[in-house]
This record gives structure tokens, sequence and C-alpha cells, in this order.
């Protein structure tokens, strides 16, 4: 499974949880509060372990990049017409300022990596 959507698998999981255990509050049940305590503990550590995986390979991809012989910001006519840039220059990779991987790169403005210059 995608990481992505084991990450939204947990996120669901945990909420059901939440709201089960809530319940279980209200009604004074504490053998399904222990029992609800447990399962949201271990789906946290499980939670983070997957986002410090998601966060790793963003790391990697960003370095990755980042050791691309050529990059640099794309005007406004390139970014307009992506499909012809890309089909003219083999192994493009943009990367957009407002993404994750743009952000943790540090990027300000739409900028392309590519192994030979463009």
């Amino acid at each position: 499974m995608n990481l992505k959507n084991e990450l939204q698998t947990i996120h669901n999981k945990l909420d059901v949880a939440n709201r089960k255990l809530n319940a279980a509050h209200e009604r004074g049940d504490v053998d399904v509060v222990k029992q609800f305590n447990k399962t949201i503990e271990a789906l946290s550590k499980k939670r983070d372990s997957v986002k410090a995986q998601l966060n790793k390979q963003l790391n990697q991809q960003g370095k990755e990049l980042s050791t691309l012989p050529f990059s640099r910001v794309l005007t406004k006519q390139e970014q307009a017409d992506m499909g012809k840039l890309k089909k003219s220059v083999k192994g493009l990779v943009v990367v957009h300022p407002m993404t994750k991987l743009g952000r943790e790169m540090g990027i300000k403005e739409v900028t392309g990596f590519a192994s030979k210059e463009f």
C-alpha cells in the first residue's frame, strides 16, 4: 500500500477509536476505555513511523533533485505550456514552491531540474 494511503487509513482508524473512546467515557465502561487507549497508543506509534518514512522519502527526493547538474527558474511562458517544455527536455522535473518538496527544498519560484541545460 502507498504510504500516503496507509497514513490516511491510520488517521481514519484513530478518529474512529477516539470517538468510541469518548462514548465509552460517557458510559463509564472502564475496560473498553483501557482497550481503546491501548489501540490509540499503538496507532499513534504506527502513524509516527509512517510520517518518518514519508519525510525520509521527501528528503531523499530533494537531495536527488539538487544533485542534478542543471536547474533554473521557469518563465511564465514556459509554465503556461508545460507539456511542450517537458516534451522538449527529457528528464525534466518541475518543482513548485507550494508543494511539500518545494517547501522542503526552500524554493521560492517554479524551478526546473534536468540533467542537461534547457
